[in-house]
C-alpha cells in the first residue's frame, strides 16, 4: 500500500511540475532521457540486467514446473507415467500406500 501511495504522489508531482514547465521543458527532458537511453554504457547495463532477469525467470519456471509435476500427477508427461508405478483406478491420483487396495 505504501508503494502505491508513493507512486501516486510521484505522478501528482510530475503532473504539476510538467504542467507548469510547459512544452519546451518537456521536450528538453525528453531529449535528455533519449541521450541517456542511447548511451552505450546504459545499453550495456540494460542488456546485463535483462539477461540476468531472463536467467532468474527461467530458473523459477523450471522449479515451479518440477514442483507442480511432483505434486500434481495429472501434469506428468506420458514418459513419466509409463516409467512409474501407478494403480488402475482411473482417477489420475496415486493410491495411498497405507490404505487397503480396492477390491475388484
Amino acid at each position: 500500500m505504501r508503494y502505491r501511495m508513493m507512486f501516486g504522489v510521484g505522478v501528482a508531482v510530475g503532473y504539476i511540475l510538467g504542467s507548469r514547465a510547459g512544452r519546451e521543458r518537456y521536450e528538453e527532458i525528453k531529449r535528455l532521457a533519449q541521450r541517456v537511453a542511447d548511451n552505450p554504457s546504459v545499453q550495456e547495463a540494460a542488456g546485463l540486467v535483462g539477461a540476468r532477469i531472463s536467467k532468474v525467470t527461467e530458473m523459477a519456471r523450471t522449479k515451479v514446473t518440477h514442483v507442480a509435476r511432483d505434486r500434481l500427477p495429472f501434469l506428468q508427461s506420458e514418459d513419466d507415467w509409463q516409467t512409474q508405478k501407478h494403480d488402475e483406478t482411473g482417477v489420475g491420483w496415486p493410491r495411498d500406500e497405507r490404505a487397503p487396495a480396492p477390491h475388484p
